[in-house]
């Protein structure tokens, strides 16, 4: 007996699905994530993470066809996660889907090997569409950030004119946020899931890189950048 033609097996009607990983420290979002993705004819969730040891793992067994990383992750960085995986992994591509402004890390993001940066609060079409456009070789940033990353190639940036904002590492950068959104070194080290002398010694990192004489200039400093940032 025929099978009909539109229930064989391996029918070129079948549409793949690519597989996706999803690193993401926050379990609420990442389970909601994965269920939006899920419900897409042409892709899937193969594995999931919430920290930098479970994804690169997931990296190696699962193979996906993308992965999906956030920039705060468990205990470590997702830009530092994105460096680890690129020693040995320069093909597959990686969107960084971020509560953290683009302006701060999407430039960050794609220098360590990301292929695409957009924030948490796009609506679900504009991550989707993102995500597709990444997995099909192109490079997905909001119109905004284009522009700015153009107007920066254009106007010859170098290191002359470095900001001493780009000094600072991504962990560092993080800490510095925080204290501008007037956390303590304690609620700090919880949010990081760190101890508090690894917060104190970013602290005093970030002092010494921007120039700042003690924590009373350091605090007022990153309240300034963020209100500034925000405007």
């Amino acid at each position: 007996m025929l099978i009909p033609e539109e229930v064989k097996p391996n029918s070129p009607m079948e549409t793949k699905k690519n597989s996706i990983l999803v690193v993401d420290d926050h379990q609420l979002f990442r389970e909601g994530l994965s269920q939006m993705i899920n419900r897409e004819a042409d892709l899937h969730v193969c594995a999931e993470a919430g920290d930098d040891k479970t994804a690169l793992e997931a990296m190696q067994s699962a193979k996906p066809d993308m992965a999906i990383i956030d920039i705060s992750l468990a205990g470590s960085n997702g830009i530092d996660l994105i460096k680890l995986i690129r020693t040995s992994d320069t093909e597959t591509p990686i969107l960084v889907l971020s509560m953290h402004d683009e302006s701060l890390y999407a430039e960050r993001a794609l220098r360590s090997g990301a292929n695409g940066y957009i924030m948490k609060q796009e609506a679900n079409k504009r991550v989707r569409d993102a995500i597709r456009q990444v997995l099909s070789g192109e490079i997905y940033l909001s119109e905004k950030m284009s522009t700015q990353l153009v107007s920066k190639l254009i106007g010859g940036r170098n290191e002359a004119t470095k900001s001493p904002m780009d000094t600072l590492s991504p962990r560092e950068l993080e800490v510095f946020e925080l204290i501008g959104q007037g956390h303590g070194t304690r609620q700090i080290a919880e949010a990081m899931k760190l101890t508090i002398p690894t917060i104190n010694s970013f602290r005093a990192r970030i002092k010494e890189k921007l120039n700042l004489k003690n924590a009373s200039e350091l605090v007022l400093n990153a309240i300034q950048w963020v209100q500034n940032k925000q405007k």
